[in-house]
């Protein structure tokens, strides 16, 4: 699929239908891929590491998850049809996977938490097709044996979704590593999505995502750690807009 500009990546300016159409026809082709999704958190993050930068410039889908980066795209005039979050698209996907039979593997979370969010689909999806569940210990991804006891456990049930909930960057850095060595169709980064599925975080209220006020729900539930995030590291945002509209005009 063709993308364009934002800021300092490239997105797929799709609708939540275009997107589940596209994974569902990744999973037909039986083709290796990944997607990820960017908010300003993951912009910020882009700017101060190329290699994230390539990680994110190569996953054969990039999804805008944040209103901010909408209104961005609207001030530079190419308007994005639609925010595209991973809390929003996984259970949708979980109930196409279930009419279909795709099959699913989660991974991320506490010890349990993936567990629960197996549970919790399969008592609100009969008929979904969740093969495998895992909680990474912390610091896996700098862990050969843990790696390759990951890998293996992908591929022996060899799931056509692979569902990461392992927070940025660790999860788009972790995928593109290792998607070559365990045998997943989609691999989707999903963030804190499994504790979603799990009940034991509530989203915000549909209005405040809608209105791009979901950041501040979420630091309102997690304000020790989201101060620094949200109203530090992510305010530098307004630097990169005009930064990105120079480099466009010229």
């Amino acid at each position: 699929m063709g993308k364009q500009a934002l800021l300092n990546t490239y997105i797929n300016n799709v609708t939540m239908p275009e997107t589940i159409a596209a994974i569902e026809q990744m999973i037909v082709d039986d083709k290796k891929s990944y997607v990820v999704a960017i908010n300003v958190d993951v912009v910020m993050k882009i700017e101060n590491d190329s290699y994230l930068k390539q990680v994110v410039d190569n996953a054969d889908m990039v999804l805008v998850d944040g209103k901010p980066l909408v209104w961005i795209s609207k001030l530079h005039g190419r308007p994005l049809k639609a925010k595209i979050s991973g809390s929003d698209l996984v259970p949708l996907l979980c109930e196409v996977a279930a009419q279909k039979k795709y099959t699913i593997f989660i991974i991320g979370g506490k010890e349990g938490v993936a567990e629960q969010a197996k549970r919790k689909l399969e008592a609100k999806l009969p008929g979904i097709q969740i093969v495998g569940t895992y909680a990474p210990p912390f610091g896996f991804e700098k862990d050969e044996k843990e790696l390759d006891k990951i890998n293996q456990m992908i591929s022996d049930v060899h799931p056509d979704l692979l569902i990461a909930c392992l927070g940025c960057p660790k999860q788009e850095k972790w995928i593109y590593e290792n998607i070559a060595k365990y045998d997943a169709k989609v691999s989707v980064c999903a963030g804190a999505t499994v504790d979603f599925l799990a009940g034991n975080v509530k989203r915000a209220p549909k209005w405040m995502s809608e209105h791009g006020f979901e950041w501040f729900y979420r630091f309102l539930q997690e304000p020790k750690r989201m101060f620094k995030r949200y109203f530090i590291d992510d305010f530098a945002i307004i630097r990169l807009v005009f930064k990105y509209w120079k480099v466009e005009k010229v």
